[in-house]
């Protein structure tokens, strides 16, 4: 299985992390003040593809690639798994259980990510009607 997500070049402090990565798609997004980055004027996101048996490597490069100045998170998934990256610690989450992303978020706001952009919840919808 193929994970797949998009990453925000411009949260990473190594951008060659992305190297080992296939990029399938960029678009690159103006910054609003919803973002809550005023530090970029645009986010520049990679849709990316990371071979099943690449994921933890992949993951635990992401987790020290981070920008440690700013809150981000870079995040990625399949059928079954979703892994949720931030800059000092990783969670690998199974995707039918909404009550598993509990810690991430707490962990997200904590480090002081906007509650929106840690709503996983279509993640799982996502999940639940893929497997029926």
């Amino acid at each position: 299985m193929t994970y797949r997500g998009i990453i925000i070049e411009e949260s990473l402090s190594d951008k060659t992390v992305i190297d080992s990565m296939t990029i399938v798609a960029t678009k690159v997004e103006a910054v609003t003040p919803q973002h809550k980055t005023p530090w970029v004027q645009n986010w520049t996101l990679h849709t990316v593809e990371i071979a099943n048996n690449k994921a933890e490597e992949t993951a635990a490069r992401l987790n020290q690639s981070l920008d440690k100045d700013h809150a981000w998170y870079a995040d990625f998934k399949n059928e079954r798994t979703h892994f949720v990256i931030f800059k000092d610690q990783f969670f690998k989450i199974d995707r039918s259980h909404l009550s598993h992303y509990d810690e991430a978020i707490r962990h997200g706001l904590s480090l002081g990510i906007p509650d929106y952009q840690l709503d996983f919840s279509s993640a799982v919808e996502e999940w639940a009607r893929t497997t029926k």
